[in-house]
């Protein structure tokens, strides 16, 4: 089994920074594109960045140049660097991989940090 954990989320008044870490562990595993999503109550979930596992990256509009994503294949982390934060990024962020686990390829989520930006 494949564990993904997130860390790093808190208060932050708006135009402050914050960096969430995303750890996946387990045995024997392999991770694919990795993902940041996040969620509002009452709305579906969002995807913010992704990676690829040789470092392309993908951001929605709403945070590209504001947002960095990045991964470290070696230790199996993930991080999301959020500079200039809005209150309208307030959210739970979710991490997400395609794990490769005994000969199968497997979405994984981690249980969500929330973010909050005051105004």
């Amino acid at each position: 089994q494949v564990q993904l954990v997130e860390s790093g989320g808190g208060l932050v008044q708006a135009g402050g920074s914050l960096t969430l870490s995303c750890a996946a562990s387990g045995s024997r595993f392999s991770i694919n594109i990795m993902h940041w999503y996040r969620q509002t109550p009452g709305s579906q979930r969002e995807l913010v960045a992704t990676i690829t596992p040789s470092g392309r990256t993908t951001y929605a509009d709403s945070v590209n140049g504001r947002f960095t994503i990045s991964r470290d294949n070696a230790k199996n982390t993930l991080s999301l660097q959020m500079n200039s934060l809005k209150p309208e990024d307030t959210a739970v962020y979710y991490c997400n991989a395609d794990v490769w686990y005994n000969s199968s390829l497997t979405n994984y989520w981690g249980q969500g940090t929330q973010v909050t930006v005051s105004s």
